[in-house]
């Protein structure tokens, strides 16, 4: 799951703005108040590693993704609708949205379709990626879950 783990990464780490200081978040923080100062600052929980990463182990991470891609994309000069659109979504998140980088996230995803019908195949990714977000701990809207 490389493509996905990226996106995981991006959204769980506030946008993975990797410039940003990791002192900025106060030492003796706890982990969710952590995650929600990494959303509205935008400075990442931590460096590499998976998922997780800056948080103490075995903390369960909950984070708002709504809040992180809303804050991203207010700061963002382009309207992306990342609610909506793959492309958007991936373009917020500083990744390279062309056909081919989408017919690897599919397939990353497990994607059985036509890789060649790009707007069915666009529709699933958006819903299977907010899916899996929600898995990974990301609270996501019932609304972008497709259920």
């Amino acid at each position: 799951m490389g493509l996905f783990k990226n996106i995981l990464n991006k959204i769980f780490h506030a946008g993975g703005n990797a410039e940003a200081p990791h002192d900025a978040l106060r030492p003796g923080q706890s982990n969710e108040s952590r995650v929600e100062t990494a959303a509205r600052t935008g400075v990442p929980l931590g460096t590499g590693g998976g998922v997780g990463a800056g948080l103490a182990p075995n903390v369960s991470q909950h984070v708002d993704v709504a809040a992180v891609l809303d804050g991203l994309a207010a700061k963002n000069p382009e309207k992306l609708d990342w609610k909506h659109s793959i492309v958007d979504l991936l373009k917020l998140l500083g990744m390279d949205s062309s056909l081919a980088e989408r017919k690897e996230l599919a397939a990353d995803l497990k994607y059985t379709g036509d890789t060649n019908d790009s707007a069915t195949m666009n529709m699933w990714l958006h819903k299977e990626v907010m899916r899996k977000l929600a898995e990974n701990g990301g609270k996501v809207p019932a609304d972008l879950l497709g259920h």
